[in-house]
């Protein structure tokens, strides 16, 4: 039942994606519903793919494919979920789901120069292509119909001026995965606006403890560095523990969310996470890739569709833990 109004009022809200700032029109009052208006259309059994660099299991993009299993549902279309970070075998997803002749494609590029043959082909097939998360640079370029998610730079931005805020002048950026383009922005966003001095360390998210280890370890051999980004929710709880470990007094804070990050957010342990509601870049997609099929629709007119970002603090953090809890946050 909560899916629906949510549906409703981000498609009404589209018509004013990339404005984000303020500014835009006034919101026109819609016509009371009649009830010989036509029905959304129909998915008349379609079958849509979404292939991203993240893995079932990965508690960012569990969200992910939760919303686009509720929308498939909901509209009554087939929906495949596949996830592999590497770029190679991602694009080898991509090529089997042209090969099967799917109705629509979902990717996330993390790596978009190595996915650039496979959704080209995807393209010339005439499959229309819908990019999330990462890749907004390279979305048009390359033939997407459209990309959702949000301007990894303006996160970084934002994120960067609440770290200031906080106080933190040196900050260490966390970052989980090598040759993510979008890692990379959050990083320089945060570097443009905290007005300190912004160190990166590499570290592999596929062990946890070792990121604890290394967090640890720069923190206490640099005692300058007051402040943790972690760009991963699995990232920012290894780097809470670090924290702990290091006896540091240094401010964390993370992109995204999930339970445990949204906990470690009411005990004050983790300032503040930047949200870019993941469950809509799996929902979206699979809507949009619907409405095309059935109504030849189009959305973004060229430009994003922006998922976020938004703040959990520890204001509203009690009210997303539930959401949280549910795999929609």
């Amino acid at each position: 039942m909560r899916r629906a109004p949510i549906v409703l009022a981000l498609l009404g809200a589209l018509a004013v994606t990339g404005c984000s700032s303020g500014g835009g029109q006034a919101a026109q009052s819609a016509p009371p519903a009649s009830s010989d208006a036509p029905a959304a259309p129909a998915g008349s059994g379609a079958s849509f793919a979404v292939i991203t660099h993240g893995a079932p299991g990965d508690s960012f993009w569990d969200v992910v494919k939760n919303g686009a299993e509720a929308a498939g549902e909901q509209y009554g279309v087939k929906v495949s979920y596949q996830g592999d970070g590497d770029p190679a075998k991602q694009s080898q997803l991509i090529d089997q789901a042209v090969s099967e002749k799917v109705d629509g494609i979902v990717v996330s590029m993390a790596n978009p120069d190595a996915l650039e043959e496979a959704v080209g082909k995807a393209v010339a097939a005439k499959i229309p292509v819908v990019t999330i998360n990462s890749g907004a640079d390279s979305s048009k370029a390359f033939g997407a119909i459209t990309h959702v998610g949000q301007s990894e730079d303006v996160a970084g931005r934002g994120a960067g001026e609440q770290l200031k805020a906080a106080g933190v002048t040196k900050l260490l950026c966390v970052i989980h995965e090598a040759g993510n383009v979008g890692l990379d922005q959050r990083c320089k966003g945060a570097e443009q606006t905290l007005g300190g001095t912004v160190e990166r360390l590499q570290v592999d998210v596929s062990n946890l403890a070792d990121v604890t280890s290394k967090v640890a370890a720069k923190l206490q051999s640099d005692q300058q560095v007051n402040g943790v980004l972690a760009l991963n929710p699995a990232v920012a709880v290894a780097a809470r523990d670090a924290v702990k470990d290091a006896g540091s007094q240094a401010k964390l804070a993370t992109f995204d969310l999930s339970a445990d990050v949204v906990t470690a957010i009411n005990d004050g342990e983790v300032l503040f996470a930047v949200d870019q509601q993941q469950y809509l870049q799996g929902y979206l997609p699979i809507t949009f890739l619907n409405l095309y099929k059935a109504n030849l629709n189009t959305v973004g007119g060229g430009l994003p569709v922006n998922t976020g970002p938004g703040f959990v603090t520890k204001d509203n953090a009690s009210q997303v833990a539930k959401l949280a809890e549910a795999g929609t946050r």
